[in-house]
């Protein structure tokens, strides 16, 4: 099959091939045609990333009760109870479907091997060395290629959902691929896109994690919650890409110091380094403020050295790789570490099978709010998170008979060709440079580990100015009056690069609208939201912050 042939049909469409998005093609039956995308290769994901591990109740000396308790005290009051006791209880189970399909865990003898992190009661989180992510991906994605019933669509963009609008059903997605939008049509769409970590000057997360799936789905009327919790790592590497230090080093006894080499964060919390993840960041962020003659570039420092020599090569030897690429050698001196945007707690509002609100769309990983996570994520569920409920997606086919949903076959008119003076590309090209240089900064700067209400209302305002302005570009006023059905081609140079800043812009914008919007309504602090005009756990804001095209309000 070439590049071109892509059929107008599945029978499933997965938007992302993380972990979700691939353990939910391999627990689709093979009975139906299912479509991968991915907008990088396959083996490009923030899951590739995640390095600490998988958080399962597996040991004698642990219970799925445990994890339960673990993961509701974390979440600071907005978990659901029901979807944590589903998550923890089913982790088990999916675990032994990942070593079945051959994931290479870490092991003591014939043991699974398990290490502590930060907010655990009990040793439950499992890894491979450092690279977790990795090996769980990598793993995944071989037995996806193997699979006759998938096609992976590499370097394909989905730029928005496809709505029939008297029924209001998703029936698939415009897609931007090999030079040209085409419409492609499917019974049910998968939203598994990760995160958005790239709207914040400083993240963890790769170039890829722009909040496509959160921005698409709402721009289809789909409600979304929470998107103000966004969870900061407390230790990442203080150099271009800020490559995450994993919490497994603290868990394994690493010393959080200052430059004098005292260990503050106790001056902020009992637990230390090894409190959660949010107030480590704020212990960090704070002790700076006070110490720090520049915040830009200021940090702390990381001292692997209280951590045996043989075991930190067993365990890190990733980190090892990457810190001697910076000239630090971590076994003779410490690495310097301040916090960055890691992980998104809000999303798409999904139950416990990955329905949104809009018939035949659903979400699973990072993208969705499931409610496991609340305010604030224990550490390692992420990859949990995906597991379990792309695992539910394993009904989906019973879920399609019961209501009947079949599409019928697309025919597409012949495409509107989009043409523009190159002056004019070019001048385009810069206005979209300048929004995506300056966006970040913005984030960071308004809506960070601390917030307040004039610095987030000035941000909002310039966002709306930027999306203005984004809206009346060419680009944005031909692509956003395409009708489904209708396919585009382009006759400009350099067209899928400068269509990938188009629509990550378009999303970029729309997502950091949303975060911040969500901040201001939020008036208190609670988990990975923490306002410094309202600092205290409010009983009155123990509600989600719920959104649907522009209206915000409170739910259970």
């Amino acid at each position: 099959m070439n590049l071109l042939d892509i059929p107008s049909q599945f029978d499933v469409l997965i938007v992302g091939a993380g972990a979700a998005g691939l353990y939910t093609a391999l627990c689709l039956p093979e009975s139906l045609r299912v479509g991968l995308i991915t907008k990088e290769s396959i083996t490009i994901s923030a899951s590739d990333w995640a390095q600490g591990g998988i958080a399962a109740a597996v040991s004698r000396e642990d219970s799925p009760k445990l994890h339960i308790e673990d993961t509701l005290k974390a979440g600071a009051g907005l978990c659901d109870v029901k979807a944590v006791k589903f998550l923890a209880e089913k982790a088990p189970i999916c675990i032994q479907s990942l070593v079945n399909l051959g994931v290479a865990f870490d092991r003591h003898g014939n043991t699974l091997a398990l290490t502590l992190e930060a907010a655990h009661s009990r040793h439950r989180v499992l890894h491979a060395a450092d690279t977790t992510g990795r090996e769980v991906t990598t793993t995944l994605a071989a037995q996806v290629l193997c699979r006759p019933n998938i096609q992976v669509i590499q370097q394909a963009l989905a730029l928005s959902l496809w709505i029939e609008p008297e029924t209001n059903l998703c029936q698939g997605i415009s897609l931007f691929y090999q030079g040209k939008v085409t419409w492609v049509k499917a019974d049910a769409v998968v939203l598994a896109t990760g995160g958005g970590g790239q709207v914040f000057a400083q993240t963890t997360n790769p170039a890829i994690s722009t909040g496509d799936g959160v921005a698409i789905a709402w721009r289809a009327g789909a409600i979304l919650r929470d998107l103000e919790f966004f969870q900061f790592h407390p230790t990442a590497l203080t150099k271009p890409g800020r490559f995450l230090i994993s919490e497994a080093v603290r868990g394994e006894g690493a010393h959080l110091v200052d430059k004098e080499g005292r260990r503050f964060a106790f001056d902020y919390h009992p637990d230390g380094e090894l409190a959660p993840r949010d107030v480590v960041s704020r212990a960090i962020f704070g002790h700076l403020q006070h110490t720090a003659v520049d915040l830009a570039t200021a940090h702390v420092w990381l001292d692997m050295r209280p951590i045996p020599a043989d075991k930190i090569r067993h365990r890190f030897p990733n980190i090892i790789k990457v810190c001697q690429h910076w000239g630090i050698d971590v076994f003779n001196e410490p690495i310097p570490v301040a916090p960055a945007a890691h992980y998104w707690m809000g999303g798409i509002f999904t139950d416990l099978q990955n329905r949104t609100n809009i018939p035949g769309l659903y979400a699973v990983g990072e993208t969705a709010s499931t409610g496991v996570h609340g305010a604030n994520r224990l550490a390692s569920n992420s990859l949990l998170e995906c597991i379990v409920f792309g695992g539910q997606m394993a009904h989906l086919q019973d879920e399609m008979l019961r209501k009947g949903q079949t599409t019928e076959s697309a025919s597409f008119p012949n495409p509107l060709s989009f043409e523009l003076s190159v002056g004019d590309w070019e001048n385009q090209q810069l206005q979209l440079e300048a929004i995506r240089e300056k966006l970040p900064r913005l984030v960071w700067q308004s809506a960070g580990i601390c917030r307040e209400q004039s610095s987030l209302e000035n941000a909002i305002a310039t966002i709306e100015s930027w999306q203005q302005d984004f809206a009346n570009l060419p680009l944005s006023k031909f692509l956003q009056l395409l009708r489904p059905k209708e396919p585009a081609s382009f006759n400009l140079p350099n067209i899928d690069q400068q269509l990938r800043l188009w629509a990550e812009t378009h999303n970029l914008l729309d997502v950091a609208y949303l975060i911040l919007k969500s901040a201001t309504f939020r008036t208190e602090s609670r988990g990975g939201h923490y306002r410094l005009d309202y600092p205290q756990l409010a009983p009155e804001w123990q509600f989600h912050t719920t959104i649907q095209n522009h209206r915000w309000w409170q739910s259970n």
